[in-house]
C-alpha cells in the first residue's frame, strides 16, 4: 500500500488544530487508560493499522497491559473491563458505527451512571476525534512504522 499524501505537510493549519484538541482532551479529567482504550476501539472498527499501532504502543507505555489489548475487540464477553469503560465503549461504537446505530438511547442512557454531563462531551469529542484520525489515516493510506518482524519477512 503507498501512502497518498501527508496530510501534516500538505494542510498543517487544520491537523495543528486536531492536535491541540488532542491534547485539550488528554487533560480534560478521562483518564489515561480509558482514553487509549476508547482510541483503540474506534481503530479496531475502522481498520486503521497506523493508528492501532500507535495507541496499542501508547497504552503499553502507560501501564495497559497486553490481555486488555488483546482482549479489547470482545470488550462485551470479557470481565476485565470496569463499567465505566464498558459505557464508553459501547458509545464508542455507538457513535464510529452512527449510520447503523443512530446513537441509540440505552448506549447514551448507559453513560449517566458513570460520567459527568462535562465528561460525556469530552468522551463525545474523544470519539470524534478519533474517528476523524482514523479517517485521515485510511482515506490518505497512512504507513504505521515497521518492526523489526515486518523488516525481515
Amino acid at each position: 500500500m503507498t501512502t497518498r499524501l501527508n496530510p501534516y505537510a500538505v494542510a498543517p493549519g487544520g491537523i495543528q488544530k486536531m492536535i491541540e484538541l488532542e491534547e485539550f482532551l488528554k487533560n480534560s479529567g478521562l483518564e489515561y487508560s480509558l482514553y487509549e482504550l476508547v482510541k483503540m476501539r474506534a481503530s479496531q472498527i475502522n481498520g486503521c493499522a497506523f493508528c492501532l499501532h500507535m495507541h496499542s504502543k501508547d497504552a503499553r507505555a502507560a501501564g495497559e497491559s497486553e490481555e486488555r489489548l488483546y482482549l479489547l475487540n470482545a470488550w462485551r464477553e470479557s470481565s476485565l473491563y470496569t463499567p465505566r469503560e464498558r459505557a464508553a465503549l459501547a458509545w464508542t461504537e455507538a457513535l464510529t458505527l452512527l449510520a447503523q446505530t443512530g446513537a441509540p438511547d440505552t448506549d447514551y442512557d448507559g453513560l449517566k451512571p458513570h460520567f459527568s454531563e462535562v465528561e460525556i462531551v469530552n468522551l463525545t469529542l474523544l470519539i470524534g476525534l478519533i474517528n476523524s484520525w482514523n479517517r485521515l489515516a485510511v482515506g490518505l493510506r497512512s504507513q504505521h512504522p515497521r518492526t523489526w518482524a515486518a523488516k525481515a519477512a
